[in-house]
């Protein structure tokens, strides 16, 4: 019987279309509760989250308010112009505090500036030698050219220009009696032996003879190996060829750049000229500088000092 078999077989495959069509709308049903589910949660989430920025909003207008309010309810009138009062008081003394403390710094700037002057003035008019000083060309000395050694000439360097006065480098003896006293302005004389007088303003009883000689280290040689070392001091009679000894020294470039020597004039006598003669230098093979000699002691009458005599020596 061809026809139950026809019926058979059409519900067979009509049973597995409803049951695939089954399954798929499971799946869509399964799909469409997830969906539903994650908006769900995600809507509660949402809500929790507006109920709690909704707290802290209001939680924070409640507590802001009396922190605003509480100087005002805090301070009255009278406290406010009380507590004015009391910082313009404060402002007062520190304003007094800074006035002294102005005044005292200007007091200490201007001791130091006066203490500053007077060392500078010092250094530039005495040198912290505070004798006065006979050798010097501004009071009335100078050079005995006849009775001092001659000038360096070095052949061998700028000896045609030296010809022209006006391109001459070399300084006359005269230098060593100014005060400018700076690296190369100094006399120079040939070899380590030498000598120089010097003609006095007037007849001085002489007590001391103060050398000076840049240091060795505003030399631009590095070295003072030109200055003079050993050397003596004579006194000219009125006679201009009696000398009386007045003592040996030494010269120590190593100490300070000004140095004074106490002269043997005892009992003191007046000279019209004293002489220094260079005994030796500090290693120079050439020519010896001198850049200042000061003569000091106390100046007499003319008629003074006639009387000393002394041998030469």
């Amino acid at each position: 019987m061809p026809t139950p078999r026809v019926s058979k077989s059409f519900l067979s495959l009509l049973f597995q279309v409803l049951s695939v069509l089954l399954s798929l709308l499971g799946d869509m049903l399964v799909s469409v509760y997830r969906e539903v589910c994650s908006i769900r949660f995600l809507l509660t989430a949402v809500s929790l989250l507006s109920l709690f920025l909704t707290a802290l909003w209001w939680g924070l207008l409640c507590l802001v308010p009396p922190l605003e309010n509480e100087p005002k309810e805090m301070l009255t009138l009278s406290e406010y112009h009380e507590r004015v009062r009391s910082q313009g008081q404060q402002l007062q003394q520190l304003q007094a505090e800074l006035d002294k403390l102005h005044k005292e710094v200007s007091s200490v700037r201007a001791a130091n500036s006066e203490r500053v002057a007077k060392l500078v003035f010092q250094r530039l008019n005495e040198d912290f030698v505070r004798k006065p000083d006979y050798a010097l060309s501004s009071v009335g000395a100078s050079i005995d050219l006849e009775k001092t050694s001659h000038d360096y000439e070095d052949a061998t360097t700028a000896y045609f220009w030296n010809r022209f006065s006006f391109w001459n480098y070399a300084r006359p003896p005269t230098v060593i009696l100014e005060p400018d006293v700076f690296p190369g302005n100094c006399w120079a004389f040939e070899g380590d032996h030498g000598q120089v007088v010097i003609r006095l303003p007037g007849r001085v009883q002489l007590s001391d003879i103060t050398l000076q000689h840049p240091p060795p280290s505003v030399a631009h040689t590095g070295k003072a190996n030109s200055a003079p070392r050993d050397f003596a001091v004579y006194g000219l009679q009125v006679d201009d060829k009696t000398e009386v000894f007045l003592g040996k020294f030494t010269f120590d470039v190593e100490k300070s750049e000004i140095q004074t020597f106490h002269l043997q004039n005892d009992p003191p006598m007046a000279f019209p000229k004293v002489k220094i003669q260079i005994l030796s230098n500090w290693g120079h093979p050439h020519f010896t500088c001198l850049y200042r000699v000061r003569a000091h002691g106390t100046r007499t009458s003319d008629g003074a000092g006639d009387s000393a005599t002394g041998g030469p020596h």
